[in-house]
This record gives structure tokens, sequence and C-alpha cells, in this order.
């Protein structure tokens, strides 16, 4: 039988984890899928998008909650860099508490929602909100789930596009994966002003390549136990390493502390954290500048021996392929790979179930037990 990220499938159903294996390894092709969807829907979302994001007036409002927030932080900066427009990412937990300060009536605003299952009340909620309080505003919801409440509130409505993503995106295990990618390549495609789907036949084969070369050392990786993980990264790889300290943190259940910084920012406070029992990941960036800060942190992690041990993942790195010299948000569902089979595989260790690791329900695949307040009642 054929291995599954080195297990046989069947002993990943028999520990409540197969969800999550087969959706981490099924990305590369859910991204070829994309592609071809992306092309079919060009002339759709050049239509809604129309010269929004040339006005240098214009707001564009990145939001999700939880990873859906941290899709809109990896790829804010470079699309901010590339238009006139004003590119922030906000997450709806921010934007719903403090509205007052992000929106303002007669400004331009394009919200672009992020959500796995379109389900969280934040989702809907975020969006009502900027109907009230921006009515000239316009919406593109990036979801996995046709039938969730987001794609359903925006159905008919000329001032709102569904950008549906590939259906096997909307994954049946408790952690975000591919919904994950897909959302962050698709809303890079989508918002690049040279608009390159073709991108992503190269990533899903070198995702591919990834997958079979790093399943033997990230699953060997794993097997030692840790009490905590740091995340590190530059630029828009700060965000992916919220994502990935994130994954670890779910799929442990809480039982592996994991945090997540810069590689400049670690210095200020956060290295305190490393003891003996402490994995640090440092996803190199693909910028020179950025690679010279990274290495001068490695060369200190090395001589102090704080940390119980250090290694890199990108290009020439430690867990590595041959990449592109594109830009990290671009290249960052790729060095997630390693990151998701990871708290897989430690969640495993821990005989937790990795498709459903918090059995008495403290925490839920759709955020629960959330009030919606109106804004205009205070």
């Amino acid at each position: 039988m054929t291995n599954l990220l080195q297990r046989a499938p069947q002993a990943w159903r028999d520990i409540g984890g197969l969800d999550t294996a087969e959706e981490i390894v099924h990305q590369p092709a859910l991204w070829r899928e994309l592609a071809t969807h992306l092309a079919k829907e060009k002339s759709r979302i050049a239509a809604f998008l129309g010269d929004t994001l040339s006005n240098p007036q214009q707001r564009v409002i990145l939001t999700g909650a939880g990873s859906s927030a941290y899709v809109g932080e990896i790829i804010a900066d470079e699309i901010n860099a590339a238009w006139p427009c004003q590119v922030r990412a906000l997450s709806t937990t921010s934007l719903l508490t403090h509205p007052a300060l992000y929106l303002e009536r007669t400004a331009p605003t394009l919200v672009v929602s992020f959500a796995r299952s379109g389900n969280s009340p934040e989702s809907t909620a975020a969006v009502q909100l900027v109907r009230d309080m921006v009515p000239t505003a316009r919406f593109l919801n990036i979801t996995c789930n046709a039938d969730g409440a987001l794609a359903l509130q925006g159905a008919g409505d000329q001032q709102t596009l569904n950008l549906m993503m590939p259906a096997a995106s909307c994954d049946r295990g408790f952690a975000m994966t591919s919904s994950f990618t897909c959302m962050l390549l698709a809303a890079l495609c989508v918002l690049d002003p040279d608009f390159q789907p073709e991108r992503l036949d190269t990533l899903a084969q070198l995702g591919e390549q990834a997958l079979a070369a790093w399943s033997a050392p990230v699953a060997e990786l794993a097997a030692q136990r840790v009490s905590r993980v740091v995340y590190l990264g530059s630029g828009p790889l700060e965000a992916l390493a919220k994502e990935a300290a994130l994954k670890i943190l779910e799929l442990t259940a809480g039982s592996v502390l994991a945090m997540a910084n810069s590689a400049l920012g670690f210095r200020h406070g956060p290295k305190a954290a490393l003891n003996q029992e402490t994995l640090v990941v440092l996803f190199r960036s693909s910028d020179p500048l950025s690679r010279r800060y990274e290495h001068d942190l490695l060369l200190e992690l090395q001589r102090d021996q704080v940390a119980g041990r250090c290694l890199t993942v990108g290009a020439g790195a430690d867990i590595g392929i041959d990449a592109p010299a594109w830009p990290d948000a671009w290249l960052a569902p790729l060095w997630l790979l390693m990151a998701q089979q990871y708290a897989l595989h430690q969640s495993a260790l821990l005989q937790l179930r990795p498709d459903n690791p918090f059995a008495g329900g403290t925490v839920n695949r759709v955020v629960q037990g959330v009030t919606i307040y109106r804004h205009d009642e205070f």
C-alpha cells in the first residue's frame, strides 16, 4: 500500500488523521485546478475590479479571522507595492471591535474576505458592518464553500464577486491546510497587475517535489518531542510564521507552545523563550538583504546553543528545494508544506486525533459562541 506522509492511509485513519494528511498532500493538485479555474474567470474578475486598484484614493482591506487573516498579512505588502491604491491587512476581529479606526464613509473601499467555510460569525458580520458604514463599498469574497453564509450573503449582489476555490479545498479536518494555500494563491493571481495563474502550475510541480523530498526528514524531525516551537520569517514570511505556529498549537491542542516573530525582532525579548526543548524554524527569504540578517541570527543561535535545535526552510535551506527567485509571498505555500506536516506528526506523537484534536470542543473548526453587537448602539 502506498504511504501517505510516511504512514499507510489506514494507519492515519486509525488515529483520526486521514483527512488532514490527504488535505496536505493534495494541495499541488488543487493549485493546478485553481489555475484552470482562474484562467476561465479572468474576464469576470477584470470586469468586477475595473480600474479599482489604480486609484490612489482606493482602500483595499484584506480581511479574515485566524488563519484567514494571515492570508491577507502574507500578501498585503506585495499587493500594496504593486498598485497605487492603499492596501492593508486587517482581521475581522479588529474591524468589528474598532470600526471607526478603519472605515471612512466616503472613502472608496474594496473588502477582500478570506474564509474557508464562510460560516464564522465574524465573516458575515464584518461585511454587514462595512455595508452599513461605507454604503459604496464593494466586496470580493474568496472562499471555499459555495453554501457558506458569506457566499450566500453576496449572491446576486452587483457590488459583490464570489470567487470560489476548488471544492476539495474546503478542508474536512480541523486545521486549515489546502484552503489556506488556495485562497492565498488565488488572491495573489487576482490582485497581481500581470494576473499570472500559470505560476500555479510551476508551484504545483515544486510542491510535489517538496512533498516527496521532505516527507521522511520532517517525519523524523517530528518524532522528537519538544515543548516549544518558534517560527521565524522576515517580511511576508513573518505572517507565514504566524500560520505555521498556529498549526502546531491547533494540532497539538496547545500541548506544544508555539510563537512567531521576525528574524530581527526575535532578539528584542522573544528570544527569552528559548530552552533545550525548543525547536527554532527559520523560513529563508528570497530577498538577498533579508537573508543577510537571517544568516546573522542563525550564527548567533548556533553560538548561544540555547535552543534544542535550529533549522531553516526555503530555497537552499536545511529543508528546501530549488525554487525560482519569486517574491516571498508567492513561495510561502511551498514552505508551509513543511510546517503542516510537522504539526500533523506532532499531533500523532501526542496520541491526539489530528482531524479533531479538541475532543472536548473547547476550540471548534468553525468558531462558536461569538455575540455580534451593532456598531451604532454604543
